[in-house]
């Protein structure tokens, strides 16, 4: 967990356990292979048909996303994340967080404040 840029710390003792023991059960690792296979594959048909047939989000979307990640460069391109998520929807707000994979759990503080702020604003 470490290795995607969220400090060891950032994560109570129980919670880290808890990470650990869910990715250790071969179910659990066998469930999260099958969302990145889905990611790559039958979400993509869906994420096309969508598009086709003009759906798009009416609400307004937050993304964020760790600055310390790989989102922002993957998808430049496209004209990062933001841009992708434009496809869907009129109203896209976010940017970049200055921590890691697990910025959520790393600044819990900050994280609540962007949405708090967002819905705030909806």
């Amino acid at each position: 967990m470490t290795q995607w840029g969220t400090p060891e710390n950032s994560f109570p003792a129980n919670v880290r356990v808890a990470y650990v023991e869910s990715l250790a059960s071969p179910d659990h690792a066998h469930a999260i292979c099958e969302e990145y296979r889905a990611a790559a594959t039958v979400d993509r048909e869906h994420d096309r048909a969508d598009l086709a047939a003009g759906r798009r989000i009416a609400c307004p979307v937050l993304a964020l996303w760790s600055a310390e990640g790989g989102l922002g460069s993957w998808y430049e391109d496209e004209g990062g994340p933001l841009a992708l998520w434009r496809q869907w929807s009129d109203d896209v707000r976010g940017h970049p967080v200055q921590g890691g994979h697990f910025f959520p759990e790393e600044l819990p503080e900050q994280t609540a404040e962007e949405l708090a702020r967002f819905f705030a604003h909806g």
